[in-house]
């Protein structure tokens, strides 16, 4: 009988799912979106791969052995975060400012580097600067990945292979990219002058870093909210400042600096759509 009172601490309903293979899964849904940008790109792509994979866990490394912290690098965190900062790098950037960083940072600090999409197969502006500047692009060409950016935002197929395998294995729902995507859409529609443009919108949709931002990297477990609302409210922020960094800003993209606001959000998004506790009442109504 005792056996059936066994006391422990929560949590009482453990996942099968560990931290080490939900990067695991992470890392095989990047892997078409990272083939792809070393076959677009050449060399140049995979040196800059593995140089910002072997950064962040030496990074990783170095930071737990010196605050005395268990090592994490067994559950592949550092591998992902790396091969993410690859793919939203151009290849023409030298390894040693890969080496540095985030991305934003480096937008900052190497302005002219991390625009410098210029390379042997495409030399001329990227999809999102050539309609900012009235040029018409082919969709098709940002459908496969025929076209300037970063190693890994080229390709909108490669990107959407791996959303579906993360979507099919449980690690992603839809609300995050989904909202993201629906919401910027409908901004594009009220705001961008085009109205409804099928070309214009797929263009902005598959042109620069959207897709891999909301499935990859909005829907990080750390930085985005936990609530099924609160998903959804996060996702409605990430298309609206897309769409003003894109409409109306200086920069034609606008995807990274979208999701690091959403993020600083997240802790009040998550205060406003947390569910209410069954039984609980107000303050002011005990006393009615």
């Amino acid at each position: 009988m005792s056996e059936l009172f066994h006391v422990s601490s929560s949590p009482h309903v453990r996942s099968k799912d560990t931290s080490s293979r939900i990067m695991l899964y992470v890392i095989l849904a990047l892997l078409p979106t990272a083939c792809f940008g070393v076959y677009n790109f050449g060399y140049r792509a995979l040196i800059l791969i593995l140089v910002t994979v072997a950064s962040c866990v030496a990074s990783e490394w170095a930071f737990e052995r010196i605050v005395h912290k268990k090592s994490t690098i067994n559950d592949f965190s550092a591998v992902v975060t790396g091969l993410l900062l690859a793919l939203n790098l151009p290849a023409t950037l030298p390894w040693w400012e890969a080496a540095l960083g985030a991305r934003c940072f480096l937008l900052i600090a190497f302005a002219a580097d991390m625009t410098n999409f210029a390379i042997e197969a495409y030399s001329g502006a990227t999809p999102l600067a050539a309609m900012r500047n009235g040029e018409a692009v082919n969709t098709m060409d940002l459908l496969i990945g025929r076209t300037a950016g970063t190693i890994g935002e080229t390709s909108a197929v490669a990107i959407l292979i791996g959303a579906v395998f993360l979507i099919l294995m449980g690690v992603i729902d839809l609300r995050i990219p989904g909202t993201y995507i629906v919401t910027f859409v409908v901004f594009l529609l009220l705001f961008s002058g085009h109205g409804f443009d099928a070309n214009y919108i797929t263009a902005q949709l598959c042109g620069g870093g959207l897709m891999l931002g909301a499935f990859f990297m909005a829907t990080d477990y750390v930085t985005s909210p936990i609530t099924p609302a609160g998903k959804i409210l996060f996702g409605v922020c990430l298309g609206v400042l897309t769409g003003l960094f894109r409409m109306f800003g200086a920069n034609a993209e606008g995807v990274s600096f979208a999701i690091i606001l959403s993020n600083l959000l997240v802790p009040m998004i998550e205060k406003i759509t947390v569910p209410r506790a069954f039984g609980l009442v107000k303050e002011g109504k005990k006393h009615e």
